[in-house]
């Protein structure tokens, strides 16, 4: 879970920035064992869902995805619209969030 900065015009752009995610920083998602990722946004907060292989792990993972190709770049990119520094990691802005219910 993120939260972006409380601006529609700069919610606006910034999924407009998502439906045109840099090849490098795709490809870089899963050479760290994300298999598929889905953001989701209600008013200025935004909520990511990574599918990722089984021995992933946060933290080491998000670290190395830091040092891959243009992800520093695309972080600093971002940051505009997530309020935040450009030059904090991935790992630093998203929040990860506890299950509290599953159906089955």
């Amino acid at each position: 879970m993120l939260e972006l900065v409380n601006d529609k015009e700069l919610i606006e752009k910034y999924a407009e920035v998502h439906a045109h995610v840099w090849p490098e920083v795709m490809a870089g998602q899963h050479e760290v064992g994300i298999l598929d990722m889905q953001i989701y946004r209600f008013e200025n907060k935004v909520f990511m869902i990574c599918d990722t292989v089984d021995d992933f792990d946060w933290e080491r993972d998000m670290a190395r995805l830091a040092t891959l190709p243009r992800q520093a770049e695309w972080e600093a990119y971002v940051a505009e619209y997530q309020g935040c520094d450009p030059a904090a990691p991935s790992a630093a802005k998203w929040h990860l969030m506890d299950k509290i219910f599953q159906l089955e």
